[in-house]
C-alpha cells in the first residue's frame, strides 16, 4: 500500500494544549479535533496523532502499564536556518532539552512539547 503520508502518534497530557503548541510554534495545521481524547495535525507529509489519556490509545495495557508521553523517540523536522528557528522559538518561551549540537551531517537541537515529547530540529550540513 503506497501512501505519501507518514503517521506518528504522540501521547499527550492535554489535547487542546498540544494542538495550540504544534500549530502555534511549529506551523502544523489542524486536521481534526475530538478533545479531550484526540486530535490530528499535519505538516507536509507528516500527520501527527495527538492522543490524550481518554483516547483508545491511552487505555492501560493488559499488564496495567499506562501509556504516557515522553521518551527519546522523536519526530525530526528539517529547517533551513536552525539559529533563526531556535531564536524565534526561545522568544516564544519554548523549552529546549539541549543546546545546538553540530556534527558532520549537520546541526540539531531538541525541543520539548507541553507533554514532554521531543522534537528534533535539524539543519543539514551545506
Amino acid at each position: 500500500m503506497v501512501d505519501e503520508t507518514v503517521n506518528v502518534r504522540y501521547m499527550v497530557d492535554n489535547v487542546e494544549t498540544a494542538v495550540e503548541w504544534y500549530v502555534g510554534h511549529l506551523g502544523f495545521s489542524l486536521i481534526s479535533k475530538q478533545a479531550p481524547a484526540f486530535a490530528d495535525v499535519r505538516r507536509g507529509a507528516l500527520r501527527l496523532l495527538l492522543s490524550g489519556p481518554m483516547s483508545s490509545a491511552g487505555r492501560p495495557m493488559p499488564d496495567g502499564e499506562q501509556p504516557a508521553p515522553g521518551g527519546w523517540n522523536r519526530i525530526h523536522l528539517i529547517v533551513d536556518d536552525l539559529a533563526s528557528e531556535v531564536a524565534r522559538l526561545r522568544a516564544r518561551g519554548v523549552s529546549f532539552r539541549n543546546d545546538v549540537v553540530t556534527g558532520p551531517g549537520g546541526s540539531q537541537i531538541l525541543l520539548v512539547d507541553p507533554a514532554g515529547n521531543l522534537i528534533e530540529l535539524f539543519q543539514p550540513a551545506r
